[in-house]
């Protein structure tokens, strides 16, 4: 079986060859509430390994018939920085990936050890995942191996975001009545805030989960987009729970919400009734609104609040 899956299209990271690090099944150190995989008890260590020539001769394969690809993704069934040549590997895909970016998605969880770090400061782009941010709700949501402290991930993340030159994207994903409260929300925050990085994205879930938990609709991802920082770089991801029921906006309350939090052109479809959206346009055409671009996504803002965009 190949290790190299796709391509797959992303209107975040565009088209990608994916890497499973763990094709014989799931090897992971979490067991996630929502994880689309079957559950399986976390674990610390990979138990079945793919060689590295195994995983750069099936990618050559794959390159050589989709040469129109803009990025590489390490993945795994699990998580793949548990790959214990995952430095050996990065190394050798830069001298066949030419122009392409590489890209890793992660849970964060062995970010604290240096060589995972030094590790993924070779990449073009990361993607960490941070569903919690206090010690109960990460157990229950992401139901971690033993040993994982969710304070030494945050510290972790943190410390990468300072030295990292690639893109540094963060993803939240909400379980109904489990990471949702207003006060974990307000937990992430406070991490979030130490945290330099392209675009936080927040999600629910679009597939079926391991266990019984749902998802929340786009209204209440909304609702709890609006208690982030202002500043923050949030960008709502999941809309197959959409339900939001279009409503009226002034043109004050345009301004207003787009300054708590710019908003994309879905969003605005999805928020504002027919008639909101012409007053949306007309402020666009008079230069009141301005449009920012995180890695690929296209927001919206007062234009007074450009300075609010943070640097990278």
């Amino acid at each position: 079986m190949s290790t190299i899956f796709g391509p797959v299209f992303s209107r975040r990271f565009g088209a990608s060859l994916g890497i499973d690090l763990s094709s014989s099944g799931k090897q992971c150190n979490f067991d996630c509430l929502y994880c689309e995989l079957a559950p399986a008890p976390a674990i610390a260590h990979q138990h079945t390994i793919t060689p590295v020539e195994t995983i750069i001769a099936d990618l050559q394969e794959s390159l050589a018939k989709h040469p129109a690809i803009d990025v590489i993704t390490i993945t795994a069934n699990g998580e793949p920085t548990m790959y214990p040549f995952l430095d050996l590997l990065v190394d050798q895909i830069d001298t066949i990936k030419g122009d392409i970016q590489t890209l890793i998605l992660s849970n964060s969880a062995c970010l604290n050890d240096s060589n995972v770090f030094n590790s993924l400061l070779k990449l073009d782009q990361v993607k960490l995942s941070l569903d919690a941010a206090t010690p109960e709700v990460f157990k229950k949501i992401d139901r971690p191996a033993e040993g994982i402290d969710i304070g030494t991930i945050i510290e972790s993340i943190t410390r990468f975001s300072q030295v990292f030159k690639g893109k540094l994207f963060l993803e939240i994903l909400f379980v109904k009545g489990v990471n949702d409260s207003i006060n974990e929300v307000e937990a992430l925050n406070d991490a979030l805030l130490a945290i330099r990085c392209e675009r936080i994205d927040i999600g629910t879930i679009d597939r079926p989960p391991a266990y019984a938990v749902q998802g929340l609709n786009f209204e209440e991802l909304y609702a709890l987009s609006r208690h982030f920082d202002p500043a923050l770089p949030i960008h709502i991801v999941s809309r197959t729970h959409a339900s939001a029921t279009p409503s009226p906006y002034t043109d004050e309350e345009i301004l207003t919400t787009l300054d708590k939090r710019p908003l994309t052109r879905d969003d605005i479809h999805a928020l504002f009734d027919e008639e909101s959206k012409q007053r949306f346009q007309t402020l666009l055409n008079q230069g009141k609104i301005v449009q920012i671009e995180r890695s690929n996504v296209i927001f919206f803002t007062p234009t007074e609040n450009l300075h609010r965009k943070r640097a990278k």
